[in-house]
């Protein structure tokens, strides 16, 4: 009981805030010397926006709707910046995007994605990524990233 009571205290929610995550990447942008590009800014904001993971077609979709002439190479191109300053994630698994909740911290992070909702909810407890990383070392092996996605069911989806 007492390890399930620690565990609780170690993890916290995350609230959308879409605005203030964009502010909070200006910011760390600009005290590491970041060119934050309108379409790189743009792409930003369409994926904080988001409430669930984003592919990178629909980005492109919703540039599409403003811009008419937007190409899958600048897209990426966004993406591929956001990404390198660990602003985003990247779900492998289902080829889609997040924002990132500390986007001023390198950091590794378990996601719990929903089958049926498409949902990804980031877990920010550091005793998995050390958990990992402790393996990882002990069989002499290097890490150089890690995003641990586990599918399953929202508590939401399971209601229904």
């Amino acid at each position: 009981m007492h390890e399930t009571a620690t565990h609780l205290q170690l993890q916290h929610t995350h609230h959308h805030d879409a605005k203030g995550f964009v502010r909070e990447v200006e910011h760390v942008s600009e005290e590491r010397g970041l060119r934050l590009t309108p379409l790189r800014m743009e792409v930003l904001e369409l994926i904080a926006a988001a409430t669930k993971p984003v592919k990178a077609y629909d980005l492109l979709d919703q540039l599409r709707e403003k811009h008419g002439n937007a190409a899958p190479p600048t897209v990426y191109r966004a993406l591929d910046f956001l990404l390198e300053q660990r602003f985003i994630h990247k779900l492998e698994s289902i080829n889609a995007y997040v924002s990132c909740h500390h986007p001023a911290q390198a950091h590794q992070v378990p996601f719990l994605i929903c089958d049926v909702c498409a949902s990804a909810e980031e877990v920010c407890d550091p005793r998995v990524a050390a958990l990992i990383d402790a393996q990882a070392q002990a069989l002499g092996f290097q890490a150089l990233a890690q995003t641990l996605e586990v599918h399953g069911v929202c508590k939401r989806c399971r209601k229904r």
